[in-house]
């Protein structure tokens, strides 16, 4: 009984010697593929781009800024920071410098969004985030507000960011059901829910019968629109009265 409790113990303290020295392999593995990110900082992109290559790294340029100090076609930023142990493969994306702010920012409030696209580009500058908003004051996209505004100095980015006016779209309502509800009383709900009351015609009557005008007190048979479809406020509703 003792032999067979050993050779557990030892089956087991083997086993745990296996795990550890796989553990140990792996993050040997994994550590022996990281690198160090390079200092990017202030060269070309062209020259940051040998120097992450020779790490076995990418480069992605991925935005531009102004910059009062670091020069025109510069490395301004990095992500990550120099000295990051990364994996082999991994993308160093990085902003280029435009060097201090020579362009100035236009005034394109009140221009519609195409002529301010338009005004923008024609200085060298981008349209950045375009946001819309109704209003019912404002011809349809009519630039409302822009940001950096008109003039603006120590700007960050060669870009414009507009917010855009948008038509007020009318209230959606269900069509309810008139049908049964007596002329007069159906005039006044149908004005109540914001619509209005249309044609009025009076629906055919038997041979020999004499035709009556429409008065308050006809009762309606049918209606255009129909009962439960989705309308507008402002809506004309069409009524047949007997």
């Amino acid at each position: 009984m003792k032999s067979f409790f050993r050779l557990v113990l030892l089956a087991l303290v083997l086993l745990v010697v296996a795990l550890v020295s796989a553990l140990t392999a792996m993050r040997l593995a994994i550590h022996g593929h990281e690198v160090a990110v390079p200092d990017l900082v202030g060269k070309s992109p062209a020259a940051a781009r040998m120097i992450v290559e020779q790490s076995k790294l990418e480069l992605s340029v991925e935005r531009q800024y102004y910059s009062p100090t670091v020069p025109e076609g510069k490395i301004l930023s990095q992500l990550p920071p120099a000295g990051s142990q990364v994996r082999s493969g991994w993308q160093v994306r990085v902003a280029e410098s435009l060097g201090p702010q020579r362009v100035a920012i236009p005034n394109v409030i009140g221009q519609s969004e195409r002529a301010a696209n338009i005004n923008i580009r024609r200085r060298g500058l981008d349209v950045g985030a375009i946001a819309q908003m109704q209003s019912p004051d404002a011809p349809d996209s009519e630039v409302l507000a822009q940001a950096p505004p008109p003039n603006a100095n120590g700007v960050s980015a060669p870009k414009i960011s507009l917010l855009v006016a948008t038509l007020v779209q009318p209230q959606a309502l269900v069509m309810p059901s008139f049908v049964g509800q007596p002329l007069g009383t159906t005039t006044q709900t149908v004005q109540d829910a914001g619509l209005r009351v249309g044609r009025v015609t009076t629906a055919p009557v038997p041979e020999g019968s004499s035709p009556m005008a429409p008065f308050p007190g006809s009762i309606i048979v049918s209606q255009n629109p129909a009962a439960g479809e989705k309308v507008f406020a402002g809506t004309a509703v069409n009524l047949e009265v007997r």
